[in-house]
């Protein structure tokens, strides 16, 4: 597995992936794009790609060896989860942990104090990655999301 940087040439793969993933955000072509695009020096973003080799039963439309993602928004002393998706296909292997992980030393990297997020009430499976990983929930967003209607469940991890 190997984790970099994303870029603009990543960003049709970025959608299809996401749109794969009913669970994930639903972002955009232009929100993608700007993810990718240096930004203001007191508001950076940091967009990871994660490649491998394709398995034999990924879908033949499979365009590059990118079977997951994460996007994050540095604010002043946090880090904001904005999106991680994994290729169906690629599911249960480690790979959104590996993203995770990724983040979390970014974070400190930066001494940040804390990352948050919020996730979809019915993702038991995410809920149980973050609880893992050590965040903790720390709030709830009603009717957050739409199609369909649900809250949002917060969490967050402090770094310090």
């Amino acid at each position: 597995m190997n984790l970099r940087p994303g870029v603009p040439a990543d960003v049709p793969v970025l959608i299809d992936l996401e749109r794969a993933s009913p669970t994930a955000a639903h972002w955009t072509e232009r929100r993608y794009r700007q993810s990718v695009e240096p930004i203001r020096e007191d508001q950076r973003r940091l967009v990871l790609v994660a490649e491998a080799a394709p398995p034999a039963s990924a879908p033949t439309d499979s365009r590059s060896g990118v079977v997951g993602f994460l996007v994050a928004r540095h604010l002043g002393a946090e880090w904001e989860l904005e999106n991680i998706v994994v290729a169906p296909y690629a599911r249960r292997k480690g790979l959104g942990r590996q993203l995770l992980h990724a983040l979390l030393a970014a974070a400190r990297e930066t001494n940040s104090e804390s990352v948050f997020f919020e996730v979809r009430e019915s993702n038991a499976t995410a809920q149980k990655l973050y609880e893992s990983a050590g965040f903790q929930q720390s709030g709830r967003r009603k009717s957050y999301y739409t199609d369909p209607p649900e809250d949002a469940i917060l969490y967050r991890k402090n770094l310090s």
